[in-house]
Order: structure tokens, then C-alpha cells, then sequence
């Protein structure tokens, strides 16, 4: 049968249309198979679980399974690599954490650029340090603190997780911004350094609030200051270290990443179920019981975020002179 020429037209150009359509059509339906979270650091640290938290929320809320993946090594490197080189196309994520952004200073050369690689889908939390001391070393605040390391050059030694991680970069950044001369001494990881610091091997520490507040609360560590802009809800009687070095201001974060490229609707989609989630008083109370806030927002606010943090840890990494083990 011989079609009016009115009609063939009409049926090549819905024919043309088909592959448009199936292409809205698998958007429209992300996911439709497991997406996988890689996180750069062992399973049980903070940026685990809250990385757990909310891919179980998006599990439910989307009805695919949002897998965590640890892919450790590297300062978080590994991790990052792995999503940079993965398709763009939301199923491969990363979880975004403070180490990245000190990277960017602490390593001669890497494989992959953290803003021009990555577009930043939003934030899921922050959590404090608290300076902390043990209870026979002789300042009990501050400024007394100071005073000592500055009639003591070089004889404080201040410990940390190891180089380049949070507890490291705050310590610089406060010989940075008090002039002061301490020692510093890295170890594998905060139990470690904590270990020395209760028995008196090293003076003080800058360490996330969750692993040292029991420490804090039974005596056997004396907590100085927190590093937030007000005091903490947790330690109401311990003043912020801003009190006495005007803008000073730190924390360990986390947020989620994809790889550049990836649709903007599928952003989009993602931003919004994870600011739902930080919304939610039983996301918000887990990520505050073990220390943090959220950290809710748009994708551009997550990414100034970054970028923020980049410059500031890039200028103490700088000055500390310090570079990846």
C-alpha cells in the first residue's frame, strides 16, 4: 500500500525522533541498576558511616542500591582516581572528604584535578576538632598555651593522624597564625597518637571532637578549645579557639562527587534527595551522634565550599612545607 506523502512524513519524523525519546527515556529512569560510593579511607572511620547513612537513605528513596566501596590508600587518592576514570554517568560517586582539598598542596603531582575532574553534588556533614592537652602539661587555656610554646621554641610536640591529614593541617595552621614553634609528630592514624598523648609522650593534639570527647569528659585530657566559630553543643564550658586567634576556624567534611560530565539532571536529582536526607531529624540526629552537623546545600554552594577550602589548606601546607609520605 502506497502511503500519502502527508503520512510517510509524518511517520519518518517520529521515527527520527525515537532515539531522543530513548534517550529522556533512561534519564528519566536513573537509577535502574546499583550505584557505588567510593570512599578512599577504611571502613568504621567517620566518612564510612555517614557514607553507609545516606546510601541507605538514597537506597530507599531512589530503589536501587547505593553500594559503599572502600578503596583506600593514598591519602584518598586511589579513590578518586578510580571515580575520575569511571564513566559519566552517576553510577560510579565519590565521597568527597577534607583530605582532598589538602592534597592539592601535599602531593607534588596528581593523576587528576579535584575541580576540574569532579562535579560536586552537595555536602553531608561537618565534625570539629578540639584542641586538647594532657592534664600535666601547664597551660589551662589558650592563651596560656601561647604564652608557653613561645617561652619554649620547639619544645612542644603536637601529634596528629598522620601528615597531611586534618589534625596535622590545623596544628600548622595555628603555628601559622600565632607565630609559635611546635614539633610536629605524625602517626598511623588518631588511636595511635591519642595513645601517646594520654601517656604524656607528645603535649597536645588537634583531634576530631567524636574520638577524643569521652577522653575530655573523664578527665584524662584537658580540652582547651574547640576549632568551631561558637562554642559546641557538646562541650558548652570550652570557648573556641577564635576567641583568642581572630578567625580561626577549621573541620573535617565530607560530601558526594561524580565524575565531570555527568547530566546535570542526574545532579540535580541526587543534590535533592541528599539535602532531603540532612533534613530528616533521624539522618541529623545519627550524623550528631558521633560529632557532626550537616552540611546541606546546592552543588554551587558545595563546590565554593571546596574551593574555599582548597585555598586555605594550600596556603598552610605551603607554609608548613610539608609533603605527601
Amino acid at each position: 500500500m502506497k502511503l500519502p506523502r502527508r503520512g510517510f512524513l509524518h511517520l519518518a519524523a517520529g521515527a527520527a525522533a525515537l532515539p531522543v525519546a530513548s534517550r529522556i527515556a533512561a534519564a528519566e529512569i536513573y537509577p535502574s541498576r546499583p550505584v557505588h560510593l567510593i570512599v578512599g579511607f577504611p571502613a568504621g572511620q567517620s566518612i564510612d558511616i555517614v557514607a553507609r547513612l545516606m546510601a541507605q537513605w538514597l537506597s530507599e528513596r531512589l530503589g536501587q542500591q547505593f553500594v559503599v566501596e572502600n578503596r583506600q590508600g593514598a591519602g584518598g587518592n586511589i579513590a578518586a582516581e578510580a571515580v575520575v576514570r569511571a564513566p559519566a554517568d552517576g553510577y560510579t560517586l565519590l565521597v568527597i572528604g577534607a583530605n582532598f582539598a589538602i592534597n592539592v598542596a601535599l602531593y607534588e603531582k596528581l593523576n587528576y584535578s579535584l575541580l576540574r575532574d569532579i562535579v560536586p553534588i552537595g555536602g553531608i556533614y561537618r565534625v570539629i576538632q578540639v584542641m586538647e592537652v594532657n592534664p600535666s602539661f601547664p597551660a589551662t587555656t589558650v592563651p596560656e598555651f601561647i604564652a608557653y610554646a613561645r617561652a619554649n621554641p620547639g619544645k612542644i610536640n603536637f601529634a596528629s593522624a598522620g601528615t597531611g591529614s586534618v589534625a596535622h593541617v590545623t596544628g600548622e595552621l595555628f603555628k601559622m597564625m600565632t607565630g609559635i614553634d611546635m614539633q610536629h609528630v605524625p602517626y598511623r592514624g588518631a588511636p595511635a597518637a591519642l595513645t601517646d598523648l594520654l601517656s604524656g609522650q607528645v603535649q597536645v593534639m588537634f583531634d576530631n571532637l567524636p574520638t577524643s570527647i569521652d577522653h575530655v569528659k573523664a578527665g584524662r585530657l584537658r580540652a582547651l578549645a574547640v576549632t568551631a566559630t561558637t562554642r559546641w553543643p557538646a562541650l558548652p564550658d570550652v570557648p573556641t579557639v577564635a576567641d583568642f586567634v581572630p578567625g580561626f576556624e577549621t573541620s573535617a567534611w565530607a560530601g558526594f562527587g561524580a565524575p565531570k560530565g555527568t547530566p546535570s539532571d542526574i545532579v540535580d536529582l541526587l543534590n535533592r534527595e541528599i539535602n532531603a536526607g540532612l533534613a530528616d531529624p533521624t539522618i541529623a540526629a545519627k550524623i550528631a551522634a558521633i560529632g557532626g552537623v550537616v552540611l546541606p546545600g546546592s552543588s554551587a554552594d558545595f563546590t565554593k565550599f571546596i574551593a574555599d577550602e582548597t585555598e586555605k589548606w594550600t596556603k598552610v601546607v605551603k607554609f608548613s612545607g610539608a609533603r605527601a609520605e
